[in-house]
């Protein structure tokens, strides 16, 4: 009963996203206190959602504050040198933009934060969008894609996990992957060079792109707001914020809150400006902060009333038995949908050891079964229930259905490729 429940709060849920019948947070909330309700949950609902907000507190805190953060550097003009310097480098080729954007995220990624990744890449990358007139849908693409590849690194956190539920090793479990992650990368790169060429006709038959031009963290600059003069003081400033980012100094939401701040005072020490800044991008920022808080009473009730691990035990149990010598293949399989509609800390602490002992039983190594469990990372940064998923779209400002719609052919292809590499390899 559970596991229907889940589902069908799942295909509902993205039913309604991506037919655009309700926006994400109303969704988030509104679908699982229903099917809560409907289990006979109602007495504990409140604990569980409330848990569920607590969990997710700290990251709402961090994305909102990061939002107001960048678009008041966006505003300051602190990036515009950069975006000066790489459109002299790409000329007015959408081509050479859509790979330099896959080129970029792939580097960016190494610190293997994905919000970080992804406030750098879009606060460089969206103004040279603009004004090429290139789809932002073709930027969310292909920083999502970079970034689910390289978020299989040790310090980004799906591995990880991977290492400390099975207790094994970065040797046993990330290093076979490096080759796979390398051709996922070149996958990428393939996948951006053809969204590139097809922008590049798109842009010579119809124009540039209009739809999005107003909205994201790179809207149109108003010159009343430019600080030329305090280019380098912003500057440090951001760089110190990145250094306490890459070393974990302080709690990324605190350091984010103290650098707008101080940011704020500097460089619009009248108080009509920093009103008018406010004004300006509280309304991007605090959708992103309700949908993240959304997406917590959302696992919160999953958690909550068991339904996360109930969907995950049912999946595995319906793999006939005949099949378990391709278990490790079943599980690189399953792992793009479950991935995608659970968490990490479920998937990887509640799933993945019943599979490695369902393995062993078998007589096929953990160490293959947690490399197989990776392949649907590669898919994973598109699920709504990853934080960092409205970030991106809330920066590039577009809409997550939209976003959805346009990525997720492109993302199942990447867990394919990886797929097809891990078996073709021998890693799985």
């Amino acid at each position: 009963m559970l596991t229907f429940l889940g589902f069908l709060m799942i295909v509902i849920f993205m039913l309604l996203i991506m037919l655009k019948k309700m926006t994400p947070i109303t969704a988030l909330v509104i679908i699982p206190v229903s099917v809560a309700l409907l289990a006979g949950f109602g007495s504990d609902l409140g604990e569980m959602m409330k848990n569920g907000v607590k969990e997710i507190a700290l990251t709402g805190v961090m994305l909102l504050f990061a939002i107001l953060y960048f678009s008041l550097m966006i505003d300051t003009g602190l990036f515009e040198p950069l975006v000066n310097i790489i459109l002299k480098a790409v000329g007015d080729n959408p081509v050479k933009t859509t790979l330099g954007t896959a080129i970029l995220t792939t580097l960016v990624s190494l610190d293997g934060d994905g919000s970080s990744t992804y406030i750098i890449v879009v606060a460089a990358m969206l103004p040279l969008y603009k004004k090429q007139g290139i789809n932002p849908l073709v930027l969310t693409c292909i920083v999502m894609l970079s970034g689910g590849i390289m978020n299989i690194l040790p310090w980004g956190g799906p591995t990880a996990r991977v290492m400390s539920s099975l207790k094994l090793g970065h040797t046993e479990i990330f290093v076979p992957m490096i080759p796979i992650m390398a051709i996922g990368i070149c996958w990428v790169l393939v996948v951006a060079y053809i969204l590139g060429v097809k922008e590049k006709g798109r842009i010579a038959k119809q124009g540039k792109f209009k739809k999005y031009t107003s909205t994201g963290i790179a809207g149109d600059l108003d010159p009343t707001l430019l600080r030329p003069k305090l280019i380098w003081i912003n500057l440090l400033l951001t760089l110190i914020l990145l250094v306490v980012m890459i070393l974990d100094i302080a709690p990324l939401g605190i350091a984010f809150m103290v650098a707008f701040c101080i940011a704020s005072v500097i460089n619009y020490p009248k108080l009509k400006d920093q009103q008018k800044i406010m004004a300006k991008h509280a309304g991007n920022a605090l959708s992103v902060a309700g949908m993240i808080f959304g997406a917590g009473i959302f696992t919160g009730i999953l958690n909550g009333t068991g339904i996360m691990q109930a969907m995950g035990n049912s999946m595995i149990g319906i793999v006939p038995k005949g099949w378990g010598m391709h278990l490790s293949i079943i599980t690189a399989i399953f792992s793009v949908p479950l991935t995608f509609f659970l968490t990490n800390d479920a998937y990887y602490f509640g799933i993945l050891p019943i599979v490695a002992a369902t393995g062993h039983k078998l007589g096929i190594p953990a160490d293959i079964l947690g490399r197989a469990s990776l392949v649907g990372q590669a898919s994973h940064l598109l699920s709504p229930l990853v934080p960092s998923t409205y970030l991106l779209v809330s920066l590039a400002g577009v809409d997550y259905a939209d976003h959805l719609r346009y990525t997720l052919k492109w993302a199942i292809g990447s867990s394919l490729v990886m797929l097809l590499a891990a078996v073709m390899l021998g890693t799985i």
